[in-house]
């Protein structure tokens, strides 16, 4: 049965001002006992406080986010650089997953820069394999782009057997196209899946001031900022779909995340999203 639990990245602001464990007890105290971690800092320090926020509160380290190479300016681990302590890592937190949040930038250029990565993937997964560990490759809209046709997603996919997916629902609908269907398709091969709604929200009033001063540019970027990320249960998606089609598909982990907050605390978005879950009647999956 699939676990849902949080995407740590909303979380990084918390884990700076009181740290990884006190963070984790606050996510335990709402209901959830799974986090994904992910642009957090995995030092001695960090890391001995997920250990113990294992054994203090239960909470289970679903999976780990690790880059290929360190990008220019942003200090992390590598598996490039730094393969044994990511693997140490994980079999200390019991975290049988890792996960690779985006491709570099400079490989969604072309076609070969894409196969070129999935390839470099396809070897640490591999590699990754013998340690029993999964590497998995998490969507944004981008990989919704076509090359010759095909979706990028579909070639990163293709030229990285070894490598599962990720799937974000949120920046499959963005990406213009339905998560039902894309879960579906990448059936047997998710182990995770991101809850992340997708809302339409409403114009703002400033918005109409804009316009009357003439400044058009302006409030077309308003009326563009109308997408927005929301609470899972806030906005327009079909969750009570796409939950069963994530466990159809067999997904380990279905993780909360909400990529901006529009003056919300990440607590009470949290707690929205964990109480719509639950009146959604997945509260076994917590």
């Amino acid at each position: 049965m699939a676990k849902i639990g949080v995407q740590a990245m909303m979380l990084r602001d918390s884990f700076t001002e009181i740290g990884a464990f006190e963070t984790l007890r606050k996510v335990s105290g709402i209901g959830y006992n799974a986090v994904e971690i992910s642009q957090i800092p995995m030092t001695p320090e960090n890391v001995a406080e997920l250990d113990r926020s294992r054994t203090e509160l239960g909470m289970d380290i679903a999976a780990l986010s690790v880059a290929m190479e360190t990008p220019k300016g942003r200090p992390g681990d590598s598996l490039a650089e730094h393969f044994d302590k990511i693997v140490d890592d994980a079999k200390r937190l019991d975290s049988k997953l890792l996960r690779i949040g985006m491709l570099p930038f400079e490989a969604m250029t072309s076609i070969g820069a894409v196969v070129d990565f999935a390839k470099q993937a396809n070897g640490y997964a591999e590699r990754l394999q013998e340690q029993g560990l999964g590497l998995y490759y998490h969507n944004h809209h981008i990989e919704f782009a076509k090359f010759d046709g095909k979706f990028m997603l579909d070639i990163i996919a293709e030229n990285s057997p070894a490598m599962g997916m990720e799937i974000d629902v949120h920046w499959v609908q963005r990406g213009g196209l339905d998560p039902v269907r894309t879960l579906e398709k990448y059936a047997g091969r998710t182990a995770m899946v991101h809850l992340k709604d997708y809302r339409i929200g409403q114009m703002p009033e400033s918005a109409m001031g804009l316009l009357e001063a003439g400044d058009f540019k302006g409030f077309m970027q308003e009326f563009k900022n109308v997408v927005q990320f929301a609470e899972v249960g806030e906005g327009n998606l079909d969750f009570a779909s796409i939950i069963p089609a994530a466990q159809a598909a067999g997904a380990e982990y279905l993780l909360v995340e909400q990529d901006e907050l529009y003056g919300r605390t990440v607590w009470e978005a949290l707690q929205t999203s964990y109480d719509n879950l639950i009146a959604l009647g997945q509260s076994e999956l917590f």
